[in-house]
């Protein structure tokens, strides 16, 4: 039987209950993306952009999934707590992708709005309908369909104008179940004018049963808004990820995202924006330490639509053993986007031979006056640097990994918070050295492991 035809029976035997687990705002789009899903796919490597990824074998395996958008039996804020020195943040869960809520009361400007997508959106229906899939829909993505076809809950947030959120909103994602678990979580986050806030995302499973998530983050940034998302995946083996995110920015607005693999089982992360307004920047990082046969694919999509916006892209892979590792970067300048500055640059690291690394910038031009740059380089660590290192008494093994974390330290350098760019050099030095080599609680914010 064709992979997609089982979620597309589920679909259509249990679209009552799908609807009624969740809101008008979120049902009104589910027909016409599973229409689209039907006549797309999962996605295969015939598909252009996956050339590399294959996602159907992920898919061919029968998961469960929460559509009565059940709770487990299972209080997160126990397990959960904040150990970076000086950081102020606030801590949200969504549980198998249904908002639990916070580890304690936020203390949220007025006007602010942070919560369940599900049930702020049945709130406030007028209010937040015009941006429910405004952004996936447009881009029609096969992944972002099926996501919307089936997601009945997640985050939302709302930054009125000219509210400045000071503190770090920090989203763990916890995945836990008896059986092979599908979780489908939706988050939509709103910033109007001058508005800003930072953002810290992540994945957290607590056994090993094989997990599959997707994932679609739809982002509007008004004119003069700020926004820092800083996104760390570091699950297990046996768990895939497919995220989709996409960002409209307005004038004069600016986006930083950065997002850390460390481990995992498959992540294909998709991530699209659209500058509309003059004097935006975005800035897109990512760092990536794999080994075993992990497979981590970021492909990006900048689109300069408007004169004077400024883009910049950072990625760097280190591939150990069979790992497979891809980028695709593409920047499409148009007509009337004078004064653009791109600059691309993807560099990677493969340990051994059988690593495999594939990488595809891209620059597609349609204004003169601009100055765009894209690089891409594919080697292994130096030779001559680690016979120097050694020369001066620095063990090989020590020399090596001195070496790998110098090459991803100005990933790291693009994170704004000082306190969350030491917590994540320790994160990486672990990894690095062998000590990291599944998920041990929420390592970024430094919550203890679940042992029940």
């Amino acid at each position: 039987m064709n992979v997609a035809q089982q979620y597309i029976d589920l679909y259509e035997d249990q679209k009552g209950v799908i609807t009624t687990h969740s809101s008008g705002v979120m049902n009104a789009p589910r027909e016409l993306a599973l229409e689209s899903f039907v006549q797309q796919g999962i996605p295969t490597k015939g598909l252009e952009r996956y050339r590399y990824t294959d996602l159907s074998h992920v898919f061919d395996i029968e998961y469960g999934v929460n559509l009565k958008t059940l709770l487990p039996n299972y209080n997160p804020y126990n397990d959960f707590s904040c150990d970076v020195d000086d950081i102020e943040s606030s801590l949200h869960f969504l549980v198998n992708g249904v908002y639990q809520g916070a580890s304690e009361t936020p203390n949220l400007p007025d006007g602010m709005l942070v919560g369940s997508l599900r049930k702020l959106t049945e709130e406030y229906p007028e209010k937040f309908a015009p941006y429910y899939n405004k952004l996936a829909g447009e881009k029609n993505d096969p992944m972002a369909c099926f996501n919307t076809a089936f997601a009945q809950d997640g985050l939302l947030v709302y930054v009125p104008r000219g509210v400045e959120y000071t503190e770090v909103l920090q989203l763990i994602s916890l995945f836990r179940s008896q059986v092979d678990m599908l979780i489908n979580r939706r988050l939509l986050i709103i910033l109007e004018d001058q508005a800003s806030m930072k953002m810290l995302l992540c994945d957290h499973v607590d056994n090993d049963i094989t997990y599959l998530s997707t994932q679609t983050i739809e982002i509007y940034l008004g004119k003069g808004a700020r926004l820092e998302m800083y996104d760390l995946e570091e699950t297990h083996n046996e768990t895939s990820r497919i995220n989709n995110v996409y960002v409209q920015q307005e004038a004069d607005s600016s986006f930083l995202m950065n997002g850390t693999t460390l481990h995992n089982g498959l992540s294909r992360n998709d991530i699209y924006v659209d500058m509309i307004g003059e004097g935006a920047d975005v800035l897109l990082s990512g760092m990536v330490i794999a080994d075993k046969k992990q497979h981590i694919d970021n492909h990006t999509f900048i689109r300069h639509a408007v004169p004077n916006c400024t883009s910049h892209e950072l990625f760097k892979y280190i591939l150990d053993n069979q790992a497979i590792g891809a980028f695709s970067g593409r920047v499409l300048v148009e007509r009337d986007a004078q004064k653009t500055l791109s600059e691309q640059s993807n560099k990677n690291i493969c340990l051994t031979k059988s690593a495999r690394m594939y990488t595809q910038p891209q620059l597609e031009i349609y204004a003169d006056d601009v100055k765009c740059s894209h690089g891409a380089t594919v080697g292994q660590l130096d030779d001559q640097a680690l016979f120097y290192m050694q020369q001066r008494g620095i063990p090989a093994k020590e020399a090596r990994m001195l070496l790998m974390f110098a090459f991803v330290d100005d990933v790291i350098n693009t994170i704004r918070i000082p306190v969350l760019q030491e917590r994540l050099r320790k994160l990486v030095e672990q990894r690095l050295r062998g000590e990291t080599n599944k998920c041990t609680g929420c390592a970024l914010c430094g919550g203890r492991t679940c042992n029940k």
